[in-house]
Order: structure tokens, then C-alpha cells, then sequence
């Protein structure tokens, strides 16, 4: 019964043979065209209205007449019975010997008539299993095909696709004579594919099969897979085959896409973690084993910075990232500058010494967290405007939170490259590196160079921990995980050189991610460790070798 109204609405010119008239002129003819949808569709209403038998019956009795009386309710499609299921499904039902009510606030509500109504002392409570609640949040779905908004109607389909029932066809046909916006047509003609695909008609089927080839969502391939594996007609079955193939090079270029910003997004931390390194290592010759540390430090300023706005700037908690950025580079600056000035500067030239001193320190200041934030990781929320994801296609999402990541890497970078090549005191610093004893008879202070370069490369660093904060949880533990792969990054890249960095970091990303989907995780860190054995034995200046006296020596 649900098709007639659905072909008046396709079919109105024929319906009508007055528009057909040649006299006819062309505002009149959209009138009459109006006229006759508007009743076709008052009259799809007003025949299918919930009856307090069926809202009984949604209310009451075993499981299978429940849903079958759910299907049968969601096929009329009007808007009292949408009212309904919202009100079952925020449990604000109650049922008597006489009626169903909704109860809201202590005020009942007839959802048949919509008329204030007594809620009676004997009234119940509806119960809800949990087949039941997914029953009716799909069944809401499905009367969000007619909502005014098209995103709306487009998260409706696209949830229809991922549960298909045959039951739902004739209100999917509603839903797509009325549909104007071709994005959503096409997702609301696939949902009915879908549907359709578990037909007990083999034509039925092989229609279906040939309309899901040009969906290009990941659930149809599980919907397919499915569905092959229980046919028997071989027409059918062949295209099923086909229609699997189609969907499967068209979900390719996804999978290639989102495997190479998953690899670029690893070697944006990567970058971050091994920037501050590069000058610590790179430029001052220090192997900084409290590097990871120094990174902790900046994750939890930010988690301290976090705290503060939920407590006493609540209404602006989705700035304080604007407000741990700097906080986060100068807490962490401010502990490697004391660590410089208290026991490195005694230990230059002594790379052993210096790796254990460091060694110990990043042993303290794990301690010293611990002490002060507890052994368990803390959680640091995402502001709202790095929640949710960017989605390009069907199945490739970016998270916000990744891209902004990358955005922010490749911003310090820019301003470290600033920095090193244009201001006074990167001159200082590559000079110092290049040849500490010159740049003393020229009259810089190689001590004070040693302790802002160290205390830079610490608060790159503590940006670096900002920025994982955003990714995962806070630890104790955090820098223990990117130590190994940071200094693997600066040797690799060229001692001293910020363009081999950025080559190095985002190249083992890339190439980390590539070798998992092979390989696996442990197996592509093996595979990336060998290979940069051999290189370095190949070539141990790295990918660029330091320029100047010192390197020529």
C-alpha cells in the first residue's frame, strides 16, 4: 500500500490529464503539479497514521511481534510515529490496561491524538532489550530520510546501508521519489539494494548486486561477502563476484591515501621529537639520553594548563591549547637550561660521561613526576575544533587532530629554520658548532651559546610533548617511546643538518607505515633498524654531511 502514493508522486503528469493540456501555461501547470503532490502526500499521511493498536504493539509483547510491529509502523513513515519511537527510545513511555502515553516532565501526551492526557497511578514503564534499542535506532534512521536537512538525510541513508532489511524498501522508495540532492539519492538507492540483496526473488537480487558495484562505501563489501557466500544462483553469484571486484578498486585508492598520511602523520612526530635533538646532539655534540624526558615535561604542562582552564576557565576550555603551547616550551627550556648549567657544561667533550649524567637525569625527573602526578597516565581532552575528522572519501577519514599535528611540525620548523639561518643567535650557534675555538677569539660567549641552544632544543621538545598530548595519553613512561626513534632520526639525517631531519623523519614514517601492512609492526621496526645499520655503515655522515672546519678536519 506504501507504493501507490510513492508512484503519484513520480508519475504525477500522467496521474493528471490537465497537465498534459498544451493551453495550459507554465505557472499554472506548476501549480496543478504542487497541488496533486501535496495531496498524494496528505494522503499517504492520513492512511497510514499510528493507531494506538500499533503503538501497543510496538510497546508490548515478545521480541518478534515488537519488531515486526516496528516495521510495520516505520514503512507508514508519518511524523507522529517518529515522535513516538524518539519518545520510546529516551524511555519517556508508559503503557496501562487503556493506553500508551508519553510522559514527559510529568505532563502524558496521547502519541496517537498529540492531546495532554492524566498519566494513571497504574502506569508502567516500557521495557527495552538491547535488540530492541537497535531496532529503533535504526527505524529512526530510516524516518530521517524526510528530514529538511540534507546532511541529515545522507547519515540516514548512509546508516540504512550499514543495516539493510527488506522490510524497509517501501519507505526507501518513498524516500527516493521525494529525494532531490543526487548524493543522497544515490546513497538512499543503494540502502535499497541493499535491502534487497537478501531477496528471495534471484532477479531481485541480481538488480541489487549491479546497483551496490557503484557504492564505494566499506560496509557494501561486507554486505557482498555475505551475500556470496549463501548464494546459489550462478548468474547471481557471478555478479556479486563482479560487483566485489568494482568495489574493491574503487575503495583502493582510500586504503593507498590513508596508509600514506598515516606514515606522513608518524613522521610529523617523528620531526617534532627529533628537532630538539638536532641541536642538542646535532649541533652541540650532547647525547641528551633525558630528551624523552624533556618531552614529558611538556605533556604534562600541558595537562596542568588543562586543569587550570577546567577549573577556573570553564568557558574557554577550548583555547588552553593556545595558552600550553608556550607554557609547555618554556617549562621544558627552563629544566634543560638548569641541567646545561649544572652538570653538562662540566662534561663537554665527554660523550660517555655526558650520556650517563643524562641517563640519570631523565631517571629523576620520571621519579619526580611520579611523585607528583601519581604512576598512572592522565588524560588531555582534544579541544572541540581538533575533535571529529575530515572525511575526502567513503573510507578515508583524517583526523583533525593528525593534521593539525603535521601543520604545527611543519610550522616549528619553519620558525627553527628562522631562526638557526637569519637571527643573531643562530649565527652564534652555527659558528660555535662549526668552530668553537674561532668563535671564542671573535668574542662570542661560548658558554652562554651552549646553555640557549641546549635550552632551545629543550623546548622543542616540550612542544613535541604538547603535541603527543593531543594523540595519546600522558605518562611517566612517554619519552621512554620515541628516544630510540628520534636518535635514529638525527644520525640518519646528518648530524647537525635540519634538512636531513626532516628527510629522515618523515622517510621512516612513510616507510614504517608501507612495511606494517606487509609485514607487520614489530617485524617493519626490525626491517627499519637494519636498514639504517647499513646505511650508516654505508655513508656515516648520513643523508647530508656537516658543512665546515670541523667536518673536514
Amino acid at each position: 500500500m506504501a507504493l501507490a502514493p510513492t508512484c503519484a508522486l513520480v508519475n504525477v503528469e500522467s496521474a493528471s490529464p490537465a497537465l498534459s493540456d498544451p493551453k495550459m501555461n507554465k505557472m499554472k501547470r506548476w501549480i496543478v503539479k504542487g497541488a496533486l503532490i501535496a495531496s498524494a502526500v496528505w494522503g499517504l499521511s492520513a492512511a497510514h497514521a499510528l493507531t494506538m493498536d500499533e503503538a501497543r504493539g510496538i510497546a508490548t509483547g515478545d521480541s518478534d511481534a515488537r519488531v515486526q510491529a516496528l516495521a510495520k509502523a516505520v514503512a507508514q513513515g508519518d511524523e507522529k510515529t517518529a515522535v513516538y519511537l524518539q519518545a520510546l527510545s529516551d524511555d519517556v513511555v508508559k503503557i496501562s490496561k487503556a493506553q500508551v502515553i508519553i510522559a514527559r516532565d510529568g505532563q502524558g501526551t496521547d502519541p496517537v491524538t498529540g492531546q495532554s492526557v492524566p498519566v494513571p497511578d497504574d502506569a508502567e514503564d516500557v521495557m527495552l532489550n538491547n535488540r530492541l534499542r537497535g531496532e529503533l535506532d535504526t527505524a529512526l534512521a530510516a524516518l530521517k530520510l524526510f528530514s529538511p536537512d540534507v546532511k541529515v538525510r545522507r547519515l540516514a541513508a548512509l546508516s540504512l546501508l550499514k543495516e539493510p532489511d527488506a522490510s524497509r524498501a517501501p519507505l526507501l522508495n518513498k524516500a527516493l521519489a521525494a529525494e532531490q540532492d543526487d548524493t543522497v539519492k544515490s546513497l538512499v538507492r543503494q540502502a535499497r539494494a541493499a535491502a534487497l540483496l537478501g531477496s528471495s526473488v534471484p532477479n531481485d537480487r541480481l538488480l541489487a548486486a549491479q546497483e551496490l558495484a557503484a557504492s564505494q562505501q566499506p560496509e557494501t563489501l561486507l554486505l557482498l561477502n555475505q551475500r556470496l557466500a549463501e548464494e546459489q544462483d550462478p548468474s547471481v553469484k557471478k555478479q556479486i563476484q563482479t560487483s566485489l571486484a568494482t568495489v574493491q578498486e574503487s575503495l583502493r585508492w582510500g586504503e593507498r591515501l590513508g596508509t600514506l598520511f598515516t606514515g606522513a602523520s608518524l613522521g610529523s612526530i617523528l620531526l617534532l621529537v627529533a628537532l630538539g635533538l638536532a641541536i642538542t646532539y646535532g649541533l652541540m655534540g650532547v647525547i641528551n639520553m633525558a630528551h624523552g624526558e624533556l618531552m614529558m615535561i611538556g605533556a604534562y604542562a600541558t595537562y596542568v594548563v588543562q586543569a587550570a582552564f577546567r577549573q577556573y576557565l570553564p568557558g574557554a576550555f577550548d583555547w588552553y591549547l593556545l595558552a600550553a603551547v608556550p607554557l609547555a616550551f618554556i617549562t621544558s627550556a627552563l629544566v634543560g637550561a638548569v641541567m646545561e648549567r649544572t652538570v653538562l657544561k662540566h662534561l663537554y667533550g665527554r660523550p660517555l660521561e655526558t650520556l650517563l649524567a643524562t641517563w640519570g637525569i631523565s631517571l629523576v625527573l620520571m621519579q619526580g613526576v611520579r611523585s607528583l602526578f601519581g604512576a598512572q597516565n592522565v588524560g588531555v581532552e582534544n579541544p572541540a575544533w581538533m575533535s571529529g575528522a575530515l572525511q575526502l572519501l567513503p573510507n578515508l577519514q583524517l583526523p583533525w587532530n593528525r593534521v593539525l599535528i603535521i601543520v604545527f611540525a611543519a610550522a616549528v620548523l619553519i620558525g627553527m629554520s628562522l631562526m638557526i639561518g637569519k637571527t643573531r643567535l643562530g649565527l652564534f650557534v652555527r659558528g660555535v658548532t662549526q668552530n668553537r675555538p674561532m668563535a671564542s677569539c671573535m668574542g662570542v660567549n661560548t658558554a652562554r651559546i651552549d646553555t640557549y641552544a641546549f635550552a632551545l632544543g629543550s623546548g622543542i621538545a616540550g612542544l613535541a610533548g604538547c603535541a603527543l598530548s593531543q594523540v595519546g595519553n600522558v605518562g611517566p613512561d612517554l619519552g621512554q617511546s620515541y628516544i630510540v626513534d628520534s636518535f635514529m632520526v638525527v644520525v640518519l639525517g646528518g648530524v647537525g643538518q635540519l634538512a636531513g631531519t626532516v628527510y629522515a623523519a618523515l622517510g621512516l614514517g612513510l616507510v614504517n607505515k608501507l612495511l606494517e601492512g606487509w609485514t607487520g609492526a614489530v617485524l617493519a621496526k626490525i626491517c627499519v633498524l637494519v636498514f639504517i645499520i647499513i646505511f650508516i655503515q654505508k655513508r656515516p655522515q648520513g643523508i647530508f654531511a656537516m658543512k665546515g672546519r670541523s667536518a673536514e678536519a
